[in-house]
């Protein structure tokens, strides 16, 4: 059954999650397809930016009941292994070379939050809510803890990680969770217009360099850091991006990417 849908257009990758039955809730099979979307859409030289959406009222209720009931039967190593399902899908989005946007129209709960965390841009709408509600059920959000504190800083993330308590759309934005607050009605129409914009503004070479050093430089001492920042800057002035777009800026001619 598929569980995603996938489409391209206008060199835009929109990865849906079709499950509005079941609020969009996360089970093996569909971790497994939208992972192996993300994996489609980052090889696809015509696709520049990917958009995270879901069909239905609720964007992600998080892990399906039937799917935590399995893992109470699984062993060590199956639990393990099913773990390292959930970091390679929340890897593939985080460190995609790709400009990755997450459209969300409605509750993004638990793993659910987890998928937007990972996201470049974060639209949503008013009325959502958000929240890590893993330790109400004795689960720990250990994955995407990471990312979030990466994302808000330790701080924000402890509230939010600790209490397990839902968010307010507008709470999110003021956590940095979200970027941008649209009615629902707009939503679509909003992140199609975000979409093209980037695409056809920015270079593909320099979105992936860029995302490459924000990830990079974190983990590196100060020094190295900025070594590593020069070497970059050196580097890219070497690329075909770079030349075309400073002699677009010099002959003042709008360049499409």
């Amino acid at each position: 059954m598929e569980l995603i849908n996938y489409k391209v257009e206008n060199r835009i990758a929109f990865i849906t999650l079709s499950r509005a039955e079941k609020r969009n809730a996360l089970n093996e099979e569909m971790v497994q397809q939208l992972k192996q979307a993300f994996y489609k859409a980052e090889k696809d030289k015509d696709v520049k930016i990917i958009v995270l959406e879901a069909e239905g009222d609720v964007f992600s209720a998080g892990a399906d009941l039937a799917y935590l009931q399995q893992l109470q039967q699984n062993s060590a190593a199956e639990n393990l292994a099913d773990s390292h399902q959930l970091r390679e899908l929340f890897a593939a989005i985080y460190f995609s070379q790709k400009i990755t946007i997450a459209k969300v129209q409605g509750h993004a709960i638990a793993g659910g939050c987890g998928l937007i965390t990972v996201c470049d841009f974060v639209f949503a709408a008013p009325e959502a809510q958000f929240g890590y509600t893993e330790v109400k059920i004795g689960f720990v959000p250990a994955i995407v803890a990471l990312f979030l504190i990466r994302k808000i800083g330790e701080g924000k993330a402890r509230d939010l990680l600790l209490s397990g308590r839902l968010i307010t759309a507008s709470e999110a934005k003021e956590f940095g969770l979200i970027n941008y607050l649209v009615t629902k009605h707009q939503l679509a129409e909003e992140v199609r217009l975000f979409a093209e914009k980037l695409s056809n503004e920015t270079s593909a070479n320099s979105i992936a360099y860029t995302k490459d050093l924000i990830q990079k430089v974190q983990q590196m001492k100060s020094e190295e850091a900025l070594v590593y920042a020069a070497e970059t800057n050196a580097h890219i002035r070497s690329t075909e991006d770079f030349k075309k777009g400073v002699n677009s800026f010099l002959t003042k001619t709008k360049l499409k990417w």
